[in-house]
């Protein structure tokens, strides 16, 4: 990937010379349009007037709206928000360099509101880390331009890339959490449930700030499960029944509450929810147990857990920015904890079945087949970038590539899949370049595991290629790109009717003549089209 950076100062230091390329100081004249991602990272200048100041503020939004005017729409474009790190106040009541600097932000907030390929990066994030005068470095600033501290490259590098992979939305699925000196304070089957600490003052504060915290996580798309060693009698009661945990079970997707090695049941948890141990981090108080975890689960995180209580603010944080945080939310993310808890029902369910096919039509599955919009292109890059198990492809796109399918007159088919039990929402996707009128490729195709072993990839599948063939369409190519993740999908061509072509470097490549092919229907699958 190739970036190309808008600058006003010495910035090499900090981003590196291998895929970034660099403009002149204040130069938007001449640019590299053929890079991939544009980012926008000027600095407040060093100076003493404000008024110049105010006035190289003012120019800098300017220069950014012309420069995007030329950055192609389907590439990212990442501005950095400005910060003071070097402005000294002569008059403590001049709030004339603040309240431009919030004109400016609030200036770029809006533009990225307007801009689809735009995205933020705010630099007082990373700023309030450290006191100012560690901030700028004046030998480093007289000497070579340099007003960020050089000696910050390295802290600098590792937040850029952790915010370059939340735009990706390259994150973890699910916590799963301890309870006992974790999610409060104390033992319950010792203490009782009136004896935890948790709520009025120290330390149980602090427990409940982080059950707090661990909500909002749920409402960025964060699965919450439990495991820890405790009767499950008692901590279900200790869940109803104590007024100050605001972590109730509805929260909790899965839970394993007994005696059991917490490796074998962190395994379990995974298998029941359908996600990858890697998707994992395990939060527990207890350093025997962390470390019985990783030496199982390798693939698992887990963090150092703070020894004091009033230290959980700080290990939360980290928690977020390491691992969950994202750009933006999508319908989906919001609804994820209702999604999962309702295909532990549906598996629920499956007992009471001793014919699967029955168990299916009982569930009374419907999928909806819409094309791309403005509405759901980020959830679009989200399944690309998250789909790891049925993924015959595992291309990852951000928006901005899904915008540049769309501006090729490709193809991109989504789907919607619900049954009696609640909606899973955006779950499928297929996306189609056009080779000629009468051919076209199948570029990718992926499903959410947790919808999977019901038909309905088959069923979608199927579908599109009847609307392929309604519109013309005489031949379909495609392929298989072999993962360590997606070899349970490796014989899905085979199986819908493809022949094969060739083998070549783990990349199975075939076709379908769609003329002389009638793509089945499922009976107990109902097809929308919107």
């Amino acid at each position: 990937m190739k970036f190309y950076i808008f600058r006003n100062s010495t910035v090499e230091n900090i981003f590196g010379n291998a895929e970034f390329a660099y403009s002149g100081y204040n130069d938007i004249t001449s640019c590299d349009y053929k890079s991939d991602v544009f980012i926008w990272f000027y600095m407040l200048p060093v100076g003493s007037n404000p008024d110049l100041l105010k006035k190289e503020i003012q120019s800098y939004f300017q220069a950014i709206q012309l420069v995007s005017k030329n950055i192609p729409k389907n590439c990212l474009f990442l501005i950095f928000t400005l910060d003071n790190f070097s402005y000294t106040k002569f008059q403590y009541t001049d709030f004339t360099l603040e309240t431009e600097l919030n004109n400016f932000n609030q200036n770029i907030i809006h533009f990225a509101k307007e801009h689809e390929n735009v995205r933020l990066f705010d630099i007082s994030e990373f700023a309030r880390k450290y006191p100012n005068d560690q901030l700028v470095d004046w030998k480093y600033y007289y000497i070579s331009k340099m007003i960020l501290n050089p000696q910050l490259a390295k802290p600098f590098k590792y937040w850029f890339h952790n915010k370059l992979e939340k735009i990706q939305y390259v994150r973890k699925k699910c916590v799963i959490l301890d309870l006992d000196n974790t999610l409060w304070g104390g033992i319950l089957g010792e203490e009782g449930i009136e004896g935890i600490k948790i709520g009025g003052d120290y330390p149980g504060n602090a427990f409940l700030m982080f059950q707090e915290s661990l909500i909002q996580l749920t409402k960025i798309g964060v699965i919450l499960a439990i495991c820890s060693k405790n009767n499950e009698q008692d901590v279900l009661e200790a869940l109803e029944k104590n007024p100050y945990i605001k972590l109730k079970l509805d929260y909790f997707s899965s839970y394993r509450m007994n005696w059991n090695n917490k490796a074998d049941n962190i395994k379990q948890i995974a298998t029941e929810l359908n996600i990858g141990l890697d998707s994992i981090v395990f939060v527990d108080d207890n350093p025997a147990e962390r470390e019985l975890v990783k030496a199982f689960l390798p693939e698992v995180a887990v963090p150092d857990f703070p020894e004091q209580p009033y230290q959980l603010p700080h290990f939360f944080d980290l928690l977020l920015q390491r691992y969950f945080a994202v750009y933006e939310t999508t319908d989906e993310d919001r609804l994820k904890t209702l999604q999962y808890k309702a295909n532990k029902q549906r598996n629920a369910e499956l007992g009471n079945f001793t014919d699967f096919t029955d168990y299916l039509k009982k569930l009374e599955i419907k999928i909806e087949i819409s094309n791309a919009n403005k509405f759901n292109i980020n959830r679009i890059a989200q399944l690309t970038q998250k789909t790891n198990q049925f993924n015959l492809t595992t291309k990852r796109y951000s928006e901005s590539n899904i915008l540049n399918f769309l501006d090729h007159n490709d193809l991109i088919y989504c789907m919607n899949a619900s049954d009696k039990f609640g909606d899973n929402g955006l779950t499928g996707l297929i996306i189609i370049k056009k080779h000629t009128s009468l051919e076209i490729e199948i570029d990718s195709f992926l499903m959410s595991c947790r919808i999977l072993g019901k038909d309905i990839e088959t069923a979608f599948l199927n579908e599109i290629l009847r609307l392929l063939k309604s519109s013309g369409i005489q031949k379909v190519t495609a392929k298989y790109i072999q993962t360590p993740k997606n070899r349970q999908v490796e014989n899905f061509y085979d199986k819908a009717g493809f022949k094969f072509i060739k083998e070549q470097y783990g990349i199975r490549s075939y076709a379908l003549d769609l003329q002389n092919t009638n793509p089945t229907t499922i009976s107990h699958i109902k097809i929308e089209k919107s």
